[in-house]
């Protein structure tokens, strides 16, 4: 049902309970006159407008056409070129110390992987060297083992390497044959002659390496050049050998 607009009312409507016609307010009152009525009627219709939410209503309304009716709003004021400046001088800063920040790890970074590369390479180096040194002592006492299963070809080889053929090789054969028999480890306990060239004293082929005592190459080496100083050829050496008995 629709609310009836407030200057629909009839008196009839607007009349309270207490204020019917032809009634009394309060027992014993007398009736109220009409005049007195139709005020009261009136105050009733403003009560209604009045109420809370034809006011919210009505002030809302105000409000808008107050808002569009009146002046523009002044516009904000201009940010200060100082506080500007000052804001972007603050980020340049922070952006440049982010950089220098960024640079330095960076660089102590960079520094880090390089130091770890020279240490690996130094170590891969030591390694190489150790290994090529191994290498070397394993190849040593190798050609050891063999100079004295067989120092007879060594022999022969090294003699070669001085230019002196079979005919040369086969007098020094026959010499260091009746000098030690080939024998490494060949000690004269008389003369205290030692080795396959029978050095006087034994301790002569140190010249030629610190293991003349136990390896053939290097009291060969020593014979050798004892015999090319001193004689020339093995067949030399040989035949001073056969007429004095040494040589």
């Amino acid at each position: 049902m629709p609310i009836p607009r407030p200057s629909e009312l009839t008196d009839e409507q607007t009349r309270t309970p207490e204020t019917t016609t032809g009634t009394t307010t309060r027992a014993g009152a007398a009736p109220a006159p009409r005049r007195e009525l139709r005020a009261h009627s009136r105050r009733r219709r403003w009560s209604w407008i009045a109420a809370p939410g034809v006011v919210a209503v009505s002030a809302s309304v105000l409000a808008g056409a107050a808002l569009t009716s009146g002046p523009a709003p002044q516009a904000e004021a201009a940010v200060p070129d100082r506080l500007l400046q000052a804001a972007q001088l603050q980020r340049q800063t922070t952006t440049s110390a982010a950089w220098f920040e960024h640079r330095e790890v960076r660089a102590a970074s960079d520094a880090r992987i390089e130091a770890e590369r020279l240490a690996a390479e130094a170590a891969a180096a030591a390694e190489a060297a150790r290994l090529a040194e191994e290498a070397r002592r394993l190849a040593a006492e190798e050609a050891t083992r063999s100079a004295q299963r067989d120092p007879r070809s060594l022999a022969r080889a090294m003699a070669a390497e001085r230019g002196w053929g079979e005919e040369q090789f086969s007098c020094l054969d026959s010499l260091w044959t009746k000098e030690s028999g080939w024998d490494y480890a060949a000690d004269n306990p008389t003369s205290s002659a030692y080795g396959i060239p029978q050095a006087l004293p034994g301790s002569k082929m140190a010249s030629a390496g610190a293991d003349w005592e136990t390896n053939p190459a290097t009291q060969i080496a020593w014979g050798l050049g004892y015999i090319d100083s001193r004689y020339g050829t093995p067949c030399s050496a040989w035949s001073h050998s056969r007429a004095s008995n040494w040589y």
